[in-house]
């Protein structure tokens, strides 16, 4: 393994005390390389927690669009380390093993994906890869979703893809 750009901090960080302790407790009681690499700015660690939890645990998006889009962002960006952590979250959610081993070309597969998978599927691949969305492809998420689930979905793939850009910047790896 070649030598680090930016070392992770220890495993075994206690400072900030109740910074370290609360991410423990959302990770039952660890640290993720993740959080070993944010904790070198302790404002952005705990802006990640408060607002990533916030995402992942407070919206009323359905749990398989969220990780569906969440797989899709990684696979787009080559973000092994974002797609390790999420896929077992998403088998929780109701995805299955096949639509996850189809995502990387998931529209030749529609028979394994809910017309409002197919959506956010799609709304994922815009985002991602040209950032900007035509209005009629916002329109018809609106339309299926209704205006908040459409704004919670645009914005989990926009969380993401900047967890994604962060990891692969900062060679944060599952294997580490």
């Amino acid at each position: 393994m070649t030598e680090r750009i930016v070392p992770y901090q220890p495993a075994d960080l206690a400072e900030p005390a109740e910074l370290v302790a609360a991410i423990r407790q959302r990770r039952g009681g660890h640290l993720l390389n993740l959080d070993r690499m944010l904790l070198h700015s302790p404002p952005l660690a705990e802006g990640w927690l408060h607002f990533l939890t916030r995402v992942r645990q407070q919206l009323v998006l359905p749990g398989d669009l969220r990780e569906l889009v969440i797989m899709q962002v990684a696979h787009h960006n080559g973000a092994p380390y974002e797609a390790a952590q999420h896929a077992p979250i998403a088998r929780r959610e109701g995805v299955s093993a096949a639509a996850l081993a189809a995502l990387p070309d998931w529209r030749a597969a529609p028979a394994l994906f809910s017309p409002a998978q197919q959506l956010a599927l799609a709304l994922a691949d815009a985002m991602t890869r040209q950032v900007q969305v035509p209005a009629e492809q916002m329109a018809a998420v609106r339309d299926a979703l209704g205006e908040r689930q459409a704004v919670e979905l645009a914005g989990v793939i926009a969380a993401y893809n900047m967890v994604s850009r962060f990891l692969e910047a900062l060679a944060i790896h599952h294997d580490d």
